[in-house]
């Protein structure tokens, strides 16, 4: 298996967000010095979560100057917020820059507010990410002779009459990565050769307590897909060597009770950052168009962590990615950095990625 680093952080206030970026920028440095395949960086607005996020592909290229062995993901990218043009742009200049080394996770998007501030209804999402990704596969075909691609979708539309400039680095484009939750999603995936998200639960309930059962049910729908697509070995070995079951938090210690201990610290952090933000989210929410229908459990609920943590002693991570990688799974992407990222929280996720580099990584890792 392959292990990435998902950064997840958060702040409290503005005044904290430099610091934020300075020290994801150095837990980044610290993750490629120890081995791990890639940085993975989600797309969020207007919140604490992870203000660096806010452009995630500009902080990618930023890292990707710095440290340029690691490939560099996306997690995922709301889909609905971006115009196609841009969408199209952005990845294709990455995909330059990183030499392929990117994976650009798509999604419909979960947070209202973020669609109120790009000026797209939540209800709605679906059917605009679904056709702005179909509008970007023609921007991506499109040759300079070709016919004005034009578009109106949602908040987005334009005519392209040239082509898109650059042109992308990896043939096609640069390899997408859907949630492998809805069929179609995992078919796009499948057939074009690309890995995925495997969730680990089933909506309406964001949580629960036999994450396996639903990786299980997701990847195996997806691998048969991909299997039955007629791609050449080697893009089938590729994409099921980046096929992603994420952790949101990601917490080792030298013992099983240490590492409990410190994770309920974490969690209680993060859940009280979750709940200063649910003013604004409720805010979203006023309208119909943009009310959520699923509920997310609370962080220190047992279902929010059999879904969401992996944590332990080096010992107990293993024996829990073990069926993982019987199944399959070919990249762990840890969240490492989870809630607000004070001093404290840093040192453990710096102590994690060490107890993962040093006696996780050897038990799994491709030679």
């Amino acid at each position: 298996m392959r292990f990435s680093v998902f950064l997840n952080a958060r702040t409290t206030a503005a005044d904290q967000d430099r610091r934020l970026i300075s020290d994801l920028i150095d837990h980044a440095t610290r993750a490629e010095a120890l081995g791990f395949d890639a940085v993975f960086i989600p797309d969020h607005h207007f919140t604490g979560y992870m203000p660096v996020a806010s452009d995630p592909m500009m902080f990618a290229a930023y890292l990707a100057a710095k440290l340029p062995r690691l490939h560099y993901g996306f997690s995922v990218t709301s889909v609905p917020l971006h115009s196609p043009v841009r969408f199209v742009e952005r990845v294709n200049i990455l995909d330059q820059l990183t030499n392929g080394r990117l994976l650009v996770g798509v999604g419909s998007g979960t947070t209202p507010e973020e669609m109120v501030g790009f000026g797209v209804n939540y209800k709605e999402a679906s059917a605009i990410s679904d056709a702005n990704l179909a509008i970007a596969e023609q921007l991506w075909a499109k040759e300079i002779g070709d016919p004005p691609i034009e578009f109106d979708n949602g908040p987005h539309k334009g005519k392209v009459l040239q082509r898109i400039a650059p042109a992308p680095f990896t043939p096609g484009h640069a390899r997408l990565m859907p949630v492998a939750m809805k069929e179609a999603s995992a078919r796009r995936a499948a057939e074009h050769g690309w890995p995925a998200f495997i969730p680990a639960f089933t909506p309406p309930n964001i949580g629960g307590t036999e994450p396996l059962k639903h990786v299980t049910k997701y990847f195996t729908a997806y691998r048969d897909m991909l299997l039955a697509a007629g791609h050449d070995q080697a893009r089938v070995d590729d994409a099921l060597s980046w096929t992603t079951h994420t952790y949101q938090c990601v917490h080792v210690a030298e013992s099983d009770d240490q590492a409990r201990e410190e994770l309920e610290v974490i969690l209680r952090a993060y859940q009280a950052a979750v709940d200063r933000e649910k003013y604004f989210a409720d805010q979203a929410e006023r309208d119909a168009a943009n009310k959520k229908t699923d509920e997310t459990p609370t962080a220190l609920t047992d279902e929010w962590i059999a879904t969401w943590c992996l944590y332990g002693s080096p010992e107990t991570v293993i024996a829990h990615l073990e069926p993982y990688a019987e199944l399959g799974i070919g990249n762990i992407l840890c969240g490492t950095t989870t809630g607000p990222l004070d001093q404290q929280r840093l040192a453990w996720a710096d102590r994690t990625l060490e107890l993962l580099s040093t006696r996780v990584l050897p038990r799994f890792k491709v030679a």
